[in-house]
């Protein structure tokens, strides 16, 4: 597929501006081959008046409608070949093993909500009698409820999957299948990636006989095209994957609107493991070993990256062995220049912390791992050392006390995950710290690592704010369709009046 730069406009391109940008090549920061152009306001308008036209026929398509044009898509991503793994790697300096399995992830999670919608039962019906009113045989009326599409959607691509959180990713597919037409905001950091998927998208569409506004891609290297579809009164709910900054504004733009949308926002944690008496008893240098592979896997730019860890005093014979495990591995380039910057003033900043011991030599150069030590009262009084800083670090709290620990877990922000290692006996000895933790996160992990997130049915990728905006939510998972979602309730309708998908999930 020949790479243009452009905008994709409801199956078309579209080049009305003549603001250009490049992505960089992380290995070399050298720019790519390929200019692209920033969308206009107009192009802006254009493409969210489609999905709003689009959206009045895409809505009343059947789960087997969309589940088909779903399988499309998938198809069409396997369909590009090596071009697509090769471009993702040029841009993101991701290894094509990595982006071959990000790939088969996404196609997969593609399929996977094919198969939920091709089902009624998803739009989870609901009916009851209505007592205080009566059809004409005396007896109740009835009420059913259903869930319905919410309506047009911007969603934002991430930076460190551009796969499986991009274009097709989990926020563009579970809003396609609830019914929602999507406009994507591609990320200037993998523009070509995020074309060359767009299009295959289009094409899908095209295939599906279904109307060519379900789906645009917008690219811009700037905050003003994102900021203009947040506050466009078309849209009516945004995804978003990245940072805390980025993610908090687009919420107060939203939630600041004559008509306020939901936001739903992962916007990343320090996903605290902590580790128990028993476990490192018995188990010290395998879990300092698989802590290491797990704070270092694609180079710490995982969201659900262990950032911080706790456990009790007495126990440095574990963060030696941390320590010598993350000294010897080799991190790669990170995604982008500008995220490289960040990861090194963030560890400088911690570094400067009272009360916080540093294990590595630090030049404030290059990409390595790094470990930092500190106590519970001064990670109480820094709040900051619980705070992510994206790439391969950690910080350790050293606990006196099994009230220390549990102090400072009532004290944590919310996270996407949090991670228990311990034995039966530890369980029974820390129940307090399972209750206070289920409050703090979205997913709890048991003698694992939170590294990594599958997808399939029961999966929670969110939290309590500041990991994510709506912690009743998942951006991972088939419980995502209902973000882009409502409720609707008939009263007293015969029947043949009734949706039906409705009438469906009611007899299957």
């Amino acid at each position: 597929m020949q790479l243009t730069g452009k905008q994709w406009i409801g199956g078309e391109s579209s080049w009305e501006g003549l603001e250009q940008f490049q992505a960089y090549t992380p290995h070399n920061n050298q720019p790519t081959s390929t200019v692209f152009y920033e969308a206009t306001g107009s192009e802006i308008e254009q493409a969210v008046k489609l999905a709003d036209e689009a959206f009045w026929t895409y809505r009343k398509t059947s789960g087997a409608q969309r589940a088909d044009f779903l399988e499309a898509i998938a198809e069409g991503i396997l369909a590009l070949g090596p071009q697509l793994i090769e471009t993702a790697s040029q841009e993101s300096a991701l290894p094509i093993a990595r982006l071959e399995g990000e790939r088969g992830r996404t196609v997969g999670q593609l399929r996977l909500f094919a198969e939920f919608i091709r089902n009624d039962a998803w739009i989870n019906p609901i009916s009851s009698p209505l007592q205080a009113v009566k059809q004409a045989n005396g007896e109740p009326a009835m009420l059913h409820q259903m869930q319905i599409a919410l309506g047009p959607v911007a969603v934002f691509g991430a930076s460190n999957f551009p796969l499986a959180f991009s274009v097709a990713g989990g926020d563009t597919v579970s809003a396609l299948a609830a019914g929602c037409p999507v406009v994507f905001k591609a990320h200037p950091a993998h523009p070509a990636t995020c074309e060359l998927v767009g299009r295959t998208i289009a094409e899908a569409l095209e295939k599906s006989g279904l109307p060519a506004g379900v789906f645009s891609l917008l690219q811009g290297a700037t905050h003003r095209v994102g900021e203009s579809l947040v506050q466009h009164p078309l849209i009516k709910a945004v995804g978003f994957t990245g940072s805390y900054r980025g993610g908090k504004a687009l919420y107060d733009l939203a939630v600041r609107r004559p008509e306020p949308i939901p936001v739903y926002a992962e916007m990343g944690s320090t996903n605290p493991v902590f580790f128990l008496p028993g476990a490192l008893e018995q188990n010290k240098t395998a879990l300092a070993t698989g802590f290491a592979a797990s704070v270092t896997q694609g180079v710490g730019q995982f969201c659900t990256n262990p950032g911080l860890f706790v456990l009790e005093s007495g126990h440095t014979d574990f963060t030696d062995e941390l320590d010598r495990q993350l000294a010897a591995i080799t991190c790669g380039a990170m995604l982008t220049e500008g995220i490289k910057q960040a990861y090194q003033k963030g560890i400088t900043r911690l570094r400067a912390i009272a009360g916080t011991q540093a294990t590595a030599q630090w030049t404030g150069d290059g990409v390595q791992p790094h470990l930092l030590l500190t106590n519970v009262p001064s990670a109480l009084q820094h709040p900051e050392l619980s705070e992510e800083v994206f790439g391969p670090s950690t910080v350790g709290v050293v606990a006196e006390s099994k009230a220390e620990i549990l102090a400072f877990a009532r004290n944590l922000q919310g996270h996407l995950t949090a991670t228990i290692h311990g034995t039966e006996a530890d369980l029974a000895e820390y129940a307090d710290l399972i209750d206070i933790l289920t409050m703090k996160v979205g997913r709890l992990v048991f003698n694992g690592f939170p590294t990594g997130v599958e997808v399939n049915h029961a999966m929670v990728h969110g939290g309590p704010f500041p990991a994510t905006t709506d912690s009743r939510s998942t951006s991972v998972g088939t419980g995502a369709i209902y973000r882009f979602t409502r409720p609707i309730c008939f009263q007293a309708f015969p029947e043949s009046a009734l949706p039906g998908t409705l009438l469906n999930a009611m007899t299957s």
